[in-house]
This record gives structure tokens, sequence and C-alpha cells, in this order.
């Protein structure tokens, strides 16, 4: 008889306590699903949902955005869904300042619940304006790729380029494979995402380490162009399709109107983004293959023309439409152009005297490597001084009154020569400046530039032997004390 009744004592304790905590769970808050809430450099924290354990909310900083956890959130993943919003330029930048906004962080895993204070976050997009320079503003470049440009690798890059005395950067906009690096809306631009997100962004970047920012377009070498518009290549007269320089569909025709009306807008849009120049590559008719094959649109539109002809019209036209916009216009030209052969002159178009009419800066490739044959060198590639200092003066020679400044490339990479060193680059500053040069571009495809680095010291302790050292204007440097990523 006991045991029955403790055992209904206990039955009716048990279904007092089911009772109780039913009633208390439904006066607790639930959690609820998050969609993450930005709040700018001016907006009063809002409460956010939280578990139970977690309902004390974090002081929110100016410009800072606070985001609730999920269930299988990571730091990286916040740090992409945030990015575009925040003055950050790449989502390892973010995260990084994400753990130093929340050292009680640790590893990479976020739990449901957890709450993440995102710093950086903008008011508004960012809108990045050209920093004036004179046209003999003596540039002191090394070129990246757009992806590198838009990289963590690459912000070092820069960041080690200023620290050794640079002063600029040369960037892709669009190679010659024809692929956009930055958002453009155009009818022939495809629907490639950009590798550079945000170029005001990447501006103002580049601006506040105190770089001269140069977009490089490729114009009229364009593969993605003329695979997706066969009819806006050069076309074959044997086979009446798309022509092709030895094989490869790669040529937009120059005189092709659509064409220039696409570069000369892509060019314009990077003007109206912060950049301060804009370089023209590839400003040529292709110069290899089957020539007597080749048909353009100007032989029938302009029956009177050259090549040097529509090369000429194009840069007036782009000279007149982008100097408006305050930035400067600058060729890259082959460096065998100084020699003023009729046959390179016939198959580029490239016109010296004609092109420096209608730019600020002419920019001859002039890495010694690549005089093949010329001047009884079996080995140009170790001759710099020469190939250089001759170039140089038939530049200077070539464009004499016309006011076009001459900034030439210089060989960065190790390519057919066994001297490439540190000095090979100290040779090459020096000659070029020696023969009249105003600053100078290196080039490295990959990206590499361990020689210069270690070059760039001792020129720099020269004081003024190697260059001058022009730096951004006074005022310019100090509307830029800090970098939109967080560090100088």
């Amino acid at each position: 008889m006991r045991r029955n009744w403790f055992l209904f004592c206990l039955l009716l304790a048990v279904l007092s306590s089911v009772v109780a905590i039913r009633r208390l769970s439904s006066i607790l808050p639930r959690v609820e699903a998050q969609t993450p809430k930005v709040l700018n450099a001016s907006s009063t924290a809002a409460p956010i949902a939280a578990k139970p354990a977690e309902m004390t909310a974090k002081i929110i900083p100016q410009g800072s955005a606070l985001y609730v956890a999920k269930r299988g959130d990571s730091i990286a993943l916040v740090a992409r869904h945030y990015l575009p919003q925040t003055s950050f330029l790449t989502g390892a930048e973010l995260a990084a300042a994400m753990r130093q906004s929340n050292p009680e962080m640790r590893g990479e895993f976020l739990k449901a619940g957890q709450q993440v204070i995102v710093p950086g976050i903008l008011e508004a997009p960012v809108v990045e304006r050209s920093v004036p320079v004179a046209k003999d503003f003596e540039v002191r470049a090394i070129y990246l790729t757009g992806i590198m440009a838009a990289s963590d690798r690459g912000l070092k890059i820069v960041r080690r380029w200023k620290e050794v005395g640079g002063n600029s950067v040369v960037f892709d906009v669009k190679d010659s494979d024809g692929l956009l690096n930055i958002a453009f809306e155009h009818p022939l631009a495809g629907g490639r995402k950009p590798v550079i997100r945000d170029l005001a962004k990447l501006t103002r970047f580049l601006h506040s380490q105190g770089m001269h920012a140069i977009a490089r377009v490729a114009i009229f070498r364009d593969e993605r162009l003329v695979l997706a518009h066969p009819e806006l290549a050069v076309q074959s007269r044997r086979t009446g399709q798309a022509w092709k320089e030895n094989g490869k569909l790669v040529w937009t025709d120059p005189s092709q109107p659509k064409v220039q009306e696409y570069d000369i807008a892509l060019a314009k849009k990077a003007a109206t983004s912060g950049v301060d120049e804009i370089q023209f590559d590839y400003v040529r008719f292709p110069a290899e293959g089957d020539q007597k094959d080749a048909k353009f649109y100007f032989q029938t539109a302009h029956p009177d023309w050259k090549r040097s002809d529509v090369i000429t019209d194009f840069l007036k036209q782009a000279y007149t439409e982008l100097h408006p916009t305050g930035v400067l216009l600058s060729l890259d030209v082959f460096g065998v152009m100084a020699w003023q052969r009729p046959v390179d002159l016939a198959h580029t178009g490239q016109d010296i005297v004609g092109m420096a009419k209608y730019c600020d800066v002419l920019s001859p490739m002039i890495y010694p490597s690549h005089f093949f044959g010329m001047d009884g060198y079996d080995h140009p590639g170790d001759a710099p001084e020469h190939f250089i200092g001759e170039s140089m003066d038939r530049f200077e020679l070539i464009t004499k009154g016309s006011g076009v400044v001459i900034r030439p490339w210089l060989q960065a990479f190790g390519w057919r020569t066994k001297t490439y060193s540190p000095k090979y680059i100290e040779t090459q500053v020096l000659t070029a400046k020696n023969k009249g040069g105003i600053g100078f571009l290196f080039w490295n495809a990959n990206n590499d530039y361990g020689k210069p680095y270690s070059a760039m010291p001792e020129m720099r302790g020269a004081k003024g032997q190697y260059f001058r050292g022009d730096e951004l204007p006074a005022q310019a440097q100090a509307n830029l004390t800090t970098s939109p990523s967080g560090t100088q």
C-alpha cells in the first residue's frame, strides 16, 4: 500500500515539473534566423536576438556592424559577405580586422548566436578622384596583373614598393586576353565577374600609399572579344572569315568603329574611378602572320588611308574624350620603332611622330633582350647600356619639339640574359635618365620584383643620380593619412 502511494506521489511530481517547464519556455525569448544588418558609422546599435546565454549586447564602435552568427558560419564566410560594404580590399584583410575587433574569437568557425563586430563599414560607396600631376611627373613604377592587384599578395607588393622608393603602379584593367578586370556595363563587355571588385577602393588604397595609379588597357589585341564577336576581327581575304595571326584568333580590326568606341568607353570608365593615368598598350595593327591576307574596315571606308592614319585618328578621338576627365594618357610602343624601319611602320601603324601629338607620355618597350639581331649584337640582353641608350637617343630625336615625355619600360626579368641583377637594373635606369628619360616602368609578367627591390635603396641613396625622387603633391598626401584597409 505504501509502495503504491509513493509511486502515485512521484508521478504527480513529474507531471508538475513538465507543466512548469512548458510555462517557463513560453516566456523565454526565441532565437530567430537572423538577416545580417549593417550599422553604419552614425547608426545606433539595434537589439539583435541572441541565445539566452548571450543576451548581453556588445558595444558597437562607429563604422561597424554587429552580426549574430548562424550555425555553420565561419569568419571567412562572414568576411566575404560583408566585404563589398567595407573599406577593405580583400576578404583576408577584413577577416584579420574582425579578429582584432573580436579578441575572444578562437579558431575559424563561429558558434550559433555568437555576436561578431564587423569593422570598416562604409556609409556610402567609395568615390575616388584622380590626383592631378604634370605630365613630366617622374613615375617610378612596377606592373601588376589585374588578379595580382586585387589580391593580398598584390597589396603587400605595393607596400613593399613604397618602402623602397617607388611612387607608381601600373595594373591591368584589360590585358590582351580581353578579359575585363573591372565592372563595366557595355554590350560588348561579356559577363565575367571582375577580379577588381571595386576600382575606386583600389585607387584610394594606391593613393593612400603615395602611388600614382596607372590603368593599363590592351586595346586592339583582344582575344575574348573576337571569339565572342568574330565580325569585329580582322577578316581573311581568302576565307571570308576571321583572320588569324599565326593560327591564333586574337586581333580585333583596329579600324572598326565599334571596337574603337568600346575601348574608349572602357578607358573613360577607369578614368572616372580615380585612376590618374590611362595607359594604352597594343595600340597597333598585328605585325605578324599573313599580312597580305588581312582585310580591314578602313580599306573600304577610307581607301586612301594607311594603317598609321587609323592609329593616329583613333588616338585623336581618345585623347579628346579622356583629357577632360583629368587623367594623363600614355602609350606603349615597340622599342624597335625608334629605328623607323619602313616595314615596321607599314605593319604596326605606329607612326611615332603622329602618335606623339595625341598623348602625354610615350613609353617605348626597350627591353634589351628583345632586340634580336640588332646592331650586330649576338646577345642583346647582355648589352643594356647600348640598347637603352640607342633607343632613347632615337626616340628623343624623333619626338623633338612635340612636348611629349619619354618614360621607358625597362626589363625586370632574366630572359635571354646572363647578367640580370640589381646592377642590371641600375644600369638601365641610369642610362635612360642620362638620355633624357623622365621616370621608368619595370615589367615582370610574374610580378616578381626582387632585383628592383634590391636596387632601389642604393639608387635612392645616390640623391638625384638615378632619379629626382618626385612624390605625389603635398596637398594630396595630406588628405591620405590612412589606408582604407586600416593599415598604412
